[in-house]
């Protein structure tokens, strides 16, 4: 009978044992070996007394031996029985990116960016070529490395030719002039004399006259004697040539011309050359040439050809020349 009471209590220590140890934990050493001694206690208690021999005990000493027991066996639960306390998950930060160009909203520097524009690392809008101008702004994108752009990102051209400055060979064209594709003038001659525009001296030329290398419709051959101003017959030819150019140009007045060479007083010169320019207009009124279409004027020898330092270049200042009247 007193087994079976042994085995109950036994049982029934167990069953609290169980229940305590399984629900109680210690968060330090202190509370650990309270609560462990207590469990050591009666599991040494029921120990000592179930295993002592009824013969060779007293009350006392199996209360002894339960407590030695429940000290010892406490002790160790108390260091044993441990457990951790789990921590509460701290809610998930969300990184926003209001203006959704990939950029959060921390690390952006430019907000705000618009819908659907490339941006960089820091949130901007991008310069894939480097001119200055974001991409969404570069009308001309791919500009060379160093090379000056406008506002749209496009290469300058600064005399306005249509060759931009990185590939103009002749900057600074002045405007209306025609360039080719290094932006350099074409060379035209406008009035068609063999003398190109940026050399002709007398633009505007008529078609078929005889024309000296300043472009200028000169009657060079015909060479004037010293202090002469009549016309030889030797040059008629010449003149006749004039004079078929007119008529195929009604509408067409001309000036005529008179120079001297520096040799003589200026005012006897300036005399001179009015009376050469008056000698070609009547040989060409006498061809048949309306007077009202011809004038004639000397100008001495303010206008050279050539320098009057040698005598060929006095011989070439003592002539006559045709001016177009626009």
């Amino acid at each position: 009978m007193k087994n079976i009471q042994k085995i109950t209590m036994l049982l029934i220590t167990l069953i609290i044992l169980a229940f305590v140890s399984g629900c109680a934990c210690n968060k330090n050493f202190a509370e650990g070996f309270w609560k462990g001694a207590a469990i050591g206690a009666a599991v040494g208690g029921a120990e000592g007394y179930l295993l002592t021999d009824d013969a060779n005990k007293d009350d006392e000493n199996t209360a002894i031996a339960a407590g030695i027991g429940g000290f010892i066996t406490g002790m160790i639960m108390g260091f044993t029985n441990r457990c951790e306390e789990v921590e509460a998950a701290e809610p998930a930060v969300v990184d926003l990116d209001s203006d959704g160009d990939g950029v959060v909203d921390k690390l952006d520097q430019c907000p705000d960016t618009p819908a659907g524009v490339k941006v960089d690392y820091k949130g901007c809008p991008a310069d894939t070529d480097g001119d200055g101008v974001t991409d969404d702004k570069d009308r001309c994108p791919g500009t060379p490395r160093g090379v000056r752009v406008d506002s749209n990102g496009c290469p300058l051209d600064s005399d306005r030719d249509g060759v931009t400055d990185d590939k103009d060979q002749c900057p600074d064209t002045p405007r209306g002039v025609k360039v080719d594709s290094r932006g350099c003038p074409v060379p035209t001659d406008a009035d068609g004399d063999g003398v190109l525009d940026e050399k002709d001296q007398c633009p505007n030329t008529p078609k078929g006259a005889k024309v000296n290398e300043a472009g200028c419709w000169a009657l060079d051959d015909i060479i004037f004697d010293f202090d002469k101003a009549n016309i030889k017959s030797e040059f008629y030819s010449l003149l006749d040539e004039v004079a078929d150019v007119l008529k195929q140009q009604p509408d067409l007045k001309v000036e005529i011309q008179g120079h001297t060479c520096n040799i003589g007083p200026d005012n006897y010169n300036m005399s001179l050359s009015e009376r050469r320019a008056k000698a070609v207009m009547e040989y060409l009124a006498g061809k048949g040439i309306d007077r009202a279409r011809l004038k004639s004027k000397g100008y001495g020898e303010t206008k050279p050809l050539a320098s009057n330092d040698t005598k060929e270049g006095r011989k070439l200042n003592r002539r006559a020349q045709i001016e177009p009247i626009m």
